[in-house]
């Protein structure tokens, strides 16, 4: 199936006929044109030819697997990417966010859950600026070192000056925490904020919502070298969320 949409491209990497099938359908519906694909190196190649704005990808592939193909995309491709598995293992979901997965959802999944997922995701994505130029950049100042700065309106992250380079996931929990400005953040506020329900689809916060963001905040704490242990921005708050500080 390969019919065109008005939202841009999609590619799905999946090597079963139904599964794949269905969500070029689900993807269809929220108006994007699709190119399906049944290996990781035929999925790795239509994402280099078409850029699309939405890639899922399967963890269980012919080939090379879902792992690696996200790795090899996000070398070239800032491309929202939902990773597809039957696994539900703490540690593939792990990996498959550190590779550079945005969202992960197992199967057997409801279509409309998918759709929402999906959702969630392009209204982060849409509501990205352009990135500004490296020329249109501010230089930081001198007596930046250490410092971290989080421009809301570029969209980006600075580390005693140089950047920091984040998912849109990451970006948008870390803003979040940022914009609380001091204040405690339930976890079950970010998940919201990453899936909120504004379609009516019935999906409310669950326990897997809640480590999911746990995962995504462990890899803004990485890049970041922050210390959970030990914390200069982000602070664990027991029993509730997160709290943002800037020393």
């Amino acid at each position: 199936m390969d019919q065109s949409g008005g939202r841009g491209v999609a590619v799905v990497v999946e090597d079963d006929d139904l599964i794949r099938e269905v969500i070029e359908v689900i993807l269809q519906q929220a108006g994007f044109t699709v190119h399906p694909a049944a290996t990781g190196a035929q999925g790795v190649a239509l994402v280099k030819a078409h850029q699309p704005i939405v890639t899922t990808v399967d963890i269980s592939l012919p080939d090379i697997d879902g792992f690696e193909v996200v790795r090899r995309v996000r070398t070239f491709s800032d491309t929202v990417i939902v990773m597809l598995t039957a696994r539900v293992d703490e540690v593939d979901t792990l990996m498959g966010l550190e590779s550079g997965a945005d969202e992960y959802v197992t199967k057997p999944f409801r279509p409309r859950e998918l759709r929402a997922r999906i959702d969630a995701l392009l209204r982060r994505s849409g509501h990205l600026a352009p990135a500004a130029g490296p020329a249109e950049e501010p230089e930081p100042a001198p007596d930046d070192s250490g410092r971290l700065e989080v421009d809301t309106v570029r969209r980006t992250v600075r580390l005693g000056g140089e950047l920091v380079h984040l998912t849109r996931t990451e970006f948008v929990l870390l803003a979040a925490l940022h914009d609380a400005r001091g204040r405690p953040v339930p976890k079950g506020d970010l998940a919201s904020l990453l899936w909120p329900d504004d379609h009516g689809y019935g999906g409310g916060v669950t326990e897997a919502d809640r480590r999911t963001v746990e995962v995504h905040v462990a890899n803004v704490r990485r890049k970041l070298g922050d210390n959970p242990t030990s914390p200069r921005f982000i602070h664990t708050v027991r029993g509730l969320g997160y709290r943002f500080e800037n020393a």
